[in-house]
């Protein structure tokens, strides 16, 4: 008995690394065949625009908080890591030696991606440079947004996914792409702060502030445990190394987490501050071989509460403000009151957009499937 796929409209607005990578893998959905248009106001074509953050991603894993605490986050992260790790010989990831020290006493038992990571061991006190106290070894992950994003991209137009740029000002737009079947992925990160139908305030930004440098001689990332208080608060020192066939000698040198900062200029104290913290923990930034090629600002897309992945189904035609709402071009007739919009929310992932990609990706993917067959056996 031959079996046919289920025909399925998808419209994801935002072009990030999570609106990219949900498209992806509804690309390669086995059972639903999605017809994909990706909608963003930044394709990855826009790699020195500020007005979104993949670009400007540390773009590795790394232990943060949040994965400790909601066991959510830390299934994204894992499935994530373990995609990445398995995608090394690609050459699009950069398999990572990592050192991260604490001015805390560690025991490894303590640690809660001690499972994750790989390979991770407890540094003896003489590999610990001062002023720091602990220091832990792992190997991880990292991508080269630059080649990353496009290669998303590329793998998408393969699969007959259509891009549009377009700056969407209201969900009230999308009617007619969506249809009345069909579903839309909200992955627009800062943007639905202000998206007419999302207005999520829930949603800041995280200034974060990084230098872009040559340098050859560095193969081992290095992290720094943040302070959650005090006057080192807003730093977040790091060093990464990062793959990439026309960047394969790049490092990003970082960095600030400055929560609540809309500020987009360059700060050349911090930058000053920031190189000077990670020379010395690699003195060789200072040698001649070293050489700084870029200076980057970005704001993180956090969320009061965590990130936001879930489904929504919303009035359509917008009501709440309806006599507000811009025009589009396309105004409301009689026969479409009372019809709704369905959308799968993916936003809000702050500094972790990369390092929960391919896992939040796989649960957007699954909400649409069963919402799919909902409606195939409805």
């Amino acid at each position: 008995m031959s079996s046919t796929k289920a025909e399925q409209s998808l419209v994801v607005l935002g072009a990030g690394v999570l609106g990219l990578t949900i498209a992806y893998l509804a690309a390669l959905a086995d059972d639903v065949s999605f017809n994909i248009r990706v909608i963003a106001r930044e394709l990855p074509e826009d790699m020195d625009s500020q007005a979104w953050a993949s670009p400007y991603a540390g773009a590795n894993w790394s232990p943060m908080e949040l994965g400790g605490r909601d066991e959510r986050v830390r299934k994204w992260e894992e499935k994530t890591f373990n995609k990445l790790w398995d995608m090394i010989p690609t050459g699009l990831v950069k398999l990572l030696p990592t050192k991260l020290y604490t001015t805390r006493g560690r025991d490894i038992s303590d640690l809660w991606w001690k499972d994750l990571a790989r390979n991770i061991r407890i540094l003896s006190p003489s590999d610990v440079p001062e002023p720091f106290k602990a220091g832990v070894a792992f190997d991880t992950v990292s991508v080269n947004p630059a080649e990353y994003l496009p290669w998303l991209q590329s793998e998408l137009v393969s699969y007959g996914v259509t891009f549009e740029r377009r700056n969407v000002r209201s969900l009230d737009e999308l009617r007619s792409l969506v249809g009345p079947n069909g579903i839309l992925v909200n992955a627009s990160a800062l943007g639905s702060r202000s998206i007419i139908g999302v207005e999520d305030t829930k949603l800041y930004p995280i200034r974060g502030q990084t230098i872009l440098v040559h340098a050859p001689g560095l193969q081992e990332c290095v992290l720094v445990e943040s302070q959650p208080c005090g006057p080192k608060a807003e730093e977040a020192t790091y060093i990464i190394p990062r793959p990439g066939k026309g960047q394969s000698d790049t490092a990003i040198l970082g960095g600030t987490f400055q929560s609540r900062n809309w500020d987009t200029s360059l700060d050349m104290q911090i930058a000053r501050g920031i190189f000077e913290r990670c020379a010395a923990l690699a003195p060789y930034l200072k040698s001649a071989e070293s050489r700084i090629l870029k200076h980057n600002v970005g704001l993180r897309p956090a969320r009061e509460g965590g990130p936001r992945v879930e489904l929504e189904r919303i009035a359509m035609p917008l009501q709440s403000t309806h006599d507000l709402i811009p025009w589009n071009g396309s105004p409301a007739s009689g026969h479409d009151c009372g019809q709704s919009m369905l959308v799968v929310h993916a936003y809000g992932f702050g500094p972790a957009g990369f390092q929960g990609s391919w896992g939040a990706a796989e649960e957007v993917l699954e909400l649409m499937k069963t919402q799919v067959a909902l409606k195939r056996d409805t």
